[in-house]
């Protein structure tokens, strides 16, 4: 038996997810996601794979978020032929996210090119895709029910099994057959919280051999899911008192659905001062189309919410944004508003438009709800970071900065710990744990924990290190 695996994104990152298996001959990419960082280092990782996409026979994704799915066209415009496995979900979902990945490649380097011509130079910036090469990518999805048996290749079987982060999300399990002998390797994928709204709980996995976990907050514990509501209102009723502003960068995906689920329930309790809600983003008003079609994705208290005809992604409160212009007329409207837009990182789309407006006045508030990777935009206002650069402009940040630790959809220290207890506990046959998907203090501090607490083996790869796991 010949495995091996090469780490080709999200190692020792929390973006562009990418790890290459080597199985008995055949090459299984794990995800394919876009590096999301500064500028020049995102354009070289992105365009540049580290392997040839011509020798990868199949693709399996984890979850459509655009760190995990987003360089999928550049696969494809590179020669990539094979299929792409995900959930139904999954590929519904990035059905919508891919274009819109696309197209804001093409406005990308638009504005670079018109950028740099003004400045006198003759370059022309090409985009990394087109919406041409999403269109062709999205022509090799294969969508799959979670559980069903996927046959990659002689005496490879993959299987999907709920990881509980966003809708579709899922772990990788390939179980491989050679000669009598049988290994388990996983891919965790992002791994949910216990408990959080409409989802369900992610499932742990056993009898592994290999386990490839993700260690996003490897470092960092969340406050319970049970005060996110509250916490939420505490911001809302402070920036309504003074009639400003809520910026809410947020993922179009997942995050978006929870905060509206959240203002729902608020608004039904009363507790929701009378502010305006508007939701701009086209991918996350088609996100929240998909979300109805896939109630088998939904825990026990979504169900019984639809079965009372309760449609939980929508209240009279909320405006869902389509068009450009009445995207810009929000700027212009003086009135206190929450506005919620992508990205969740604010490394492009109309949030970007959105902080170039209000980051200056302190009456208004940007709230985060998401995780902001280092080198995004997002992180820098997180941490505070001024003056930062909007559009070209240097702006001061003077607006209140709310993070909502509450509201993350990755597991925790605590939950990643516990989820490695359980793998170990029903796989005694467990050789290694790697850990991906996280930055340098978190892997760090997680590998202490798994180490010293559970006695696991632990490594922590590098970007395009190749690791044999087994040769027989």
């Amino acid at each position: 038996m010949d495995l091996s695996i090469a780490f080709h994104g999200a190692a020792r990152s929390t973006t562009g997810s990418r790890h290459l298996l080597g199985i008995n001959g055949c090459q299984v990419l794990l995800d394919c996601g876009m590096y999301q960082g500064p500028r020049n280092l995102t354009y070289e990782r992105n365009l540049n794979f580290g392997f040839d996409p011509r020798a990868v026979d199949c693709v399996l994704l984890s979850h459509a978020h655009i760190d995990h799915s987003g360089n999928l066209p550049n696969l494809v415009k590179q020669d990539f032929k094979g299929p792409i496995y995900c959930t139904q979900a999954t590929a519904d979902l990035c059905d919508a996210m891919l274009l819109d990945s696309a197209s804001l490649q093409e406005r990308d380097a638009q504005w670079h090119t018109k950028k740099r011509q003004k400045a006198g130079s003759k370059e022309v910036v090409e985009p990394i895709y087109t919406v041409e090469d999403a269109e062709q990518c999205l022509k090799q999805f294969e969508g799959r029910a979670y559980l069903e048996s996927i046959s990659l290749c002689e005496g490879v079987e993959a299987k999907f099994h709920e990881a509980g982060h966003i809708l579709g999300s899922a772990s990788i399990w390939l179980d491989v057959c050679h000669n009598g002998n049988s290994r388990r390797i996983v891919f965790s994928g992002d791994i949910g919280r216990n408990g959080l709204p409409i989802l369900r709980d992610p499932e742990v996995p056993s009898g592994v051999d290999w386990l490839l976990m993700e260690s996003t907050y490897g470092s960092r514990l969340h406050d319970p899911i049970a005060d996110a509501k509250e916490e939420m209102r505490q911001v809302i009723q402070r920036v309504w008192d003074r009639r400003g502003k809520i910026v809410i960068p947020s993922f179009s995906v997942e995050r978006t659905q929870e905060v509206i689920y959240f203002l729902n329930e608020l608004n039904t309790e009363g507790k929701l001062p009378p502010i305006r809600v508007f939701v701009d983003s086209p991918l996350a008003v088609k996100a929240t189309e998909v979300f109805r079609r896939h109630s088998e994705c939904f825990d026990a208290e979504m169900l019984d919410l639809l079965a009372e005809n309760h449609d939980i992604l929508k209240f009279p409160r909320v405006k869902y944004i389509q068009s450009l212009e009445e995207s810009k007329g929000l700027n212009g409207d003086p009135d206190a508003a929450i506005i919620i837009s992508a990205s969740g990182m604010c490394e492009g789309g109309r949030v970007v438009h959105h902080l170039h407006n209000t980051i200056e006045d302190p009456r208004n508030c940007i709230m985060f709800v998401g995780y902001q990777a280092e080198g995004t935009l997002g992180r820098r206002i997180v941490e505070r970071q001024s003056p930062v650069r909007l559009l070209g402009e240097m702006h001061d940040l003077r607006a209140e900065v709310a993070t909502l630790n509450t509201m993350s959809g990755h597991a925790d220290q605590n939950d990643l710990v516990a989820y490695a207890r359980q793998v170990r506990d029903t796989s005694p046959q467990l050789r290694k744990v790697f850990l991906v998907h996280g930055e340098d203090e978190g892997l760090q501090a997680l590998r202490e924990r798994l180490e010293k607490e559970l006695n696991l083996p632990v490594a922590i790869p590098d970007l395009r290190e190749t690791c044999e796991l087994e040769t027989i």
